[in-house]
C-alpha cells in the first residue's frame, strides 16, 4: 500500500499550510495571472476567512498537509454558483510536490462525501478555461459540463461550470 491521503477538516494549525499550498499550486499550474501578491493570490492566501466563512478541508499525506479544498455553505460569501440542493466546492489545491499522488482525487472524494452526507443532489465547480488538468481530474470523477452558469468574475477570466448529479 502506498502512504494514503487523508482527508480532514482544517485546524488553526493547518491554515498557513493550506494558505502556501492554494498559492503555490495556482502558481505552479499558470492560473495566477496576477501574480501571487495580487487579488487572488491574496483570496487563496485567506485561509482564516474560509475557514470561518465555509468549510476547509486538507489532504494530508505522510503528516503532511499537501492538499485543499473549501466547501462553500449556502450562506458563505464564497458561494458563487451553487443553488439549493447543491453542494459548491472552490480553491482545490494540491502541493506541486504531490501532484501525481492522488491528493486531488482524494479531495474530490471528500467533497461528494460531504455532499451526499448532507442529502444535496448535486455537486457543482467552476474551472478556468485554460485549466486542462482540473477539467480532466473533474471528468475523471463523473462531471459534466453545466454551460449555463459559465460566467466571468473579470473580463479576461473565463470560468467554466461543472456538475456532479449525485442522485
Amino acid at each position: 500500500m502506498t502512504n494514503p491521503v487523508v482527508v480532514r477538516r482544517a485546524t488553526v494549525d493547518d491554515l498557513s499550510a493550506a494558505a502556501r499550498i492554494g498559492v503555490e499550486a495556482y502558481v505552479g499550474a499558470g492560473q495566477l495571472d496576477d501574480g501571487p501578491d495580487g487579488f487572488y493570490g491574496t483570496v487563496l492566501a485567506d485561509t482564516g476567512s474560509r475557514e470561518s466563512d465555509a468549510l476547509l478541508l486538507v489532504a494530508v499525506r505522510q503528516g503532511q498537509v499537501v492538499g485543499t479544498v473549501t466547501i462553500c455553505p449556502p450562506a458563505s460569501p464564497f458561494r458563487e454558483i451553487g443553488r439549493d440542493g447543491e453542494v459548491e466546492f472552490r480553491f482545490l489545491a494540491v502541493a506541486p510536490e504531490a501532484w501525481g499522488y492522488g491528493v486531488g482525487n482524494a479531495l474530490v472524494a471528500a467533497c461528494e462525501e460531504h455532499a451526499r452526507s448532507t442529502g444535496s443532489n448535486r455537486l457543482v465547480i467552476c474551472v478556468r478555461d485554460i485549466n486542462a488538468a482540473a477539467m480532466t481530474l473533474y471528468a475523471r470523477h463523473g462531471f459534466q459540463r453545466l454551460p449555463e452558469r459559465d460566467w466571468h468574475p473579470v473580463p479576461e477570466v473565463a470560468l467554466l461550470a461543472f456538475e456532479k448529479n449525485l442522485t
